[in-house]
């Protein structure tokens, strides 16, 4: 078959069988490459991105890497600093850098990822359809384009069910050709869009940036565009406490709140192939809230223990997003807030598209459809904000890749207006900061007469061209993971504190340390009453930091915390066999108080007048002569309010300091 190959050193034309190695091929473009680098030879079925390393092709032939006839392939390599020495043909060169390199691999192949993907990546996501009644003639096995199933990105049923972006699964079978999977995961369809220039140059002709650029080096001019995509299709809170416990700080207060969302990813299937995130608690950082805003602090240093603990579940679970309040009520009517995010004003203001691109560059996706191994993010922005009638409601967006390419690459900035996003201009460092190339941005809008213009987005552009909208839901039958929400909630100081006092206080009222496991004790109703209280996020995450728990213990109490079933008699077992609640339940037992005195004598104790009638009566007259003479010799005493000496002297001076008394 006919290969044909397009580099920096013109177009050429290789003849190979179907069944050769990748090494051939690699042979006759070192042939007609000068001075390349097999280390860094790439090949990619398109001009720009996508490029894969031939080393990193070991052992495969062309077409299983999907190559075929005519087929056109982009070469990038690298060009060796100075000339080879070597006296080796170019053939064995190319065979060392394709056979030679054993350790390389392919990042994506390795890449571990979420459970949802991996459910969408063994079915089909094809669209059914029922048998058409006026156009269907065939029998009731037979199939025509009237009810086949239709794939998954297909446009007329997104449009006909008001669906405006396509799912990540969707979109991945839109971009991956109609080809054997081989081929797909030989070369990742999906691309991130980098707005860096490349330092070194691909070309090694000219110093490095900002001393040198050209046009192999620089990114291309970039032109805004609503995401076609998203990661994440629909929020589903799993239940309405969550979200009232969250209000609850705003409402005693007035102050603004932030929280993440942690909770888990799930197939959704309102949309093809979409992926929602079920939200089962929300854990609040340490902040300072304000009344129009917060501050946070990041990095969050107790992450890496929350992921640990939330993963630990009975049903693992991670941060999904995060959550914030922007809510101010009326001066009318305190009941009711001031509508402020709506299509009139913005959605998410600058600020905090660029908060919300920050933490999804530093929350990146799993994905083997992508060179890197990861893609995007499933990380939510949510938001409590006021309806059109003064309501409280959720808001739920994502921000698009060209937001965070274009973050990383230093080129956006918050303005005053929040619904305007400031392109910074192009700096070589001359005043002593870091050097910044800002390519040519442009968005596109359409007119007063309807027409579509093209548009530059310096200095600055709409920040809805950046935006994602996430539905957003609650189950019409809740079944969250915690069931319980009597604990007080972390990072609230004044308004709810939490401490081991109140934990070991109501574990004794429960009667805890009296509870055995399933085979010792028939009280069915104490235990139940028991799990039912210990399946709390918050509890669970504070007894963490409590230095009672160790680490295998904690995770013990997160999944019966997060048990689906809390009336299986045997869900507590194995939480009262850890030494870490036995050392809790002895501290609940030794610090419960003790049981009050009965007011009256028991029956068979004699009456307090018999006891009396036992002591001599001079006794008592004795005991009264000493009370009288103790109450007026005390009478008498003055203590001094400068040193505090009892004097007991008629003087108006102390007898120690001399001051007056």
């Amino acid at each position: 078959m006919l290969v044909r190959v397009r580099s920096r050193d013109g177009n050429f034309r290789f003849e190979l069988q179907p069944t050769s190695d990748i090494s051939e091929l690699v042979a006759k473009i070192i042939e007609t490459a000068v001075d390349a680098d097999p280390a860094t030879l790439a090949i990619s079925n398109q001009p720009r991105g996508n490029e894969t390393l031939v080393s990193t092709l070991k052992g495969r032939d062309l077409q299983s890497l999907g190559i075929r006839h005519g087929e056109l392939i982009f070469v990038s390599y690298t060009q060796q600093p100075t000339p080879s020495t070597s006296q080796e043909p170019p053939q064995e060169k190319a065979a060392v850098s394709v056979t030679g390199s054993s350790s390389a691999a392919r990042p994506w192949e390795h890449v571990k990822e979420d459970a949802v993907d991996e459910y969408w990546r063994s079915r089909d996501g094809k669209i059914p359809r029922s048998r058409d009644s006026n156009f269907c003639k065939h029998g009731a096995n037979a199939m025509c384009d009237y009810c086949m199933p239709l794939e998954p990105y297909d446009r007329k049923y997104h449009q006909d069910n008001n669906i405006k972006h396509l799912s990540y699964h969707a979109y991945l079978r839109q971009l991956t050709p109609k080809t054997s999977s081989t081929a797909a995961a030989a070369l990742p369809p999906l691309t991130e869009p980098d707005y860096r220039v490349k330092v070194p140059c691909p070309t090694g002709g000219h110093l490095n940036w900002p001393a040198g650029i050209c046009t192999a080096c620089q990114p291309s001019a970039i032109t805004l565009q609503s995401q076609s995509f998203r990661m994440v299709d629909h929020l589903e809170i799993a239940s309405v406490d969550i979200i009232d416990r969250f209000l609850k700080a705003w409402r005693s207060t007035g102050l603004q709140r932030f929280g993440w969302l942690i909770g888990r990813y799930e197939p959704y299937d309102k949309v093809p192939m979409g992926v929602k995130a079920v939200v089962e608690a929300i854990h609040e950082p340490p902040q300072e809230g304000e009344l129009d805003g917060l501050s946070l602090g990041l990095p969050w240093e107790d992450e890496p223990r929350i992921r640990a603990l939330a993963a630990s579940a009975s049903t693992p679970l991670t941060i999904v997003g995060y959550v914030f309040t922007d809510l101010d009520p009326t001066p009318e009517d305190r009941t009711k807030n001031i509508y402020k995010r709506h299509p009139g004003s913005f959605f998410l203001s600058s600020l905090e598209v660029l908060f919300a691109a920050h933490l999804q560059a530093q929350h990146r996706a799993p994905s083997r459809s992508s060179p890197s191994g990861a893609f995007a993010s499933r990380l939510v922005t949510a938001v409590l904000t006021a309806t059109e009638d003064g309501a409280v409601d959720v808001a739920a967006y994502q921000v698009s890749e060209q937001a965070v390419g274009m973050l990383q690459a230093d080129m956006i900035e918050a303005s005053v207006d929040p619904g305007i996003v400031r392109v910074k201009e192009e700096s070589r460092g001359e005043d002593g900061g870091a050097a910044r190339y800002v390519p040519d941005v442009f968005f596109r809008y359409r007119n007063e007469y309807g027409i579509e213009v093209k548009k530059s987005a310096k200095p600055a552009f709409p920040v809805e061209y950046l935006l994602v909208n996430v539905t957003h839901g609650f189950p019409q039958q809740p079944s969250p993971l915690f069931r319980s929400h009597e604990h007080a909630i972390e990072n609230r100081p004044g308004l709810e504190d939490q401490s081991i006092e109140r934990v070991l206080r109501a574990l004794s009222e429960r009667g805890a340390p009296d509870v055995q496991d399933s085979r010792h004790d028939g009280d069915a109703p104490r235990r139940l009453a028991l799990a039912r209280w210990l399946s709390d996020w918050h509890l669970v995450a504070f007894l963490g930091t409590s230095g009672l728990f160790s680490e295998a213990d904690i995770q013990v109490l997160v999944r019966v915390a997060s048990a689906p079933d809390l009336e299986d008699p045997t869900v507590l077992d194995a939480l009262l066999a850890t030494e870490s609640w036995q050392t809790l339940t002895t501290f609940a037992r030794e610090s419960a108080p003790a049981p009050e005195r009965p007011a009256q004598p028991a029956p068979d104790a004699p009456p307090s007048h018999m006891l009396d009638d036992d002591i001599p009566p001079e006794l008592f007259d004795d005991f009264a002569a000493a009370a009288t003479a103790a109450g007026g010799a005390l009478s008498n005493v003055r203590v001094c309010p400068h040193c505090t000496f009892e004097n007991s002297h008629g003087g108006s001076d102390c007898e120690v300091c001399g001051l007056p008394l």
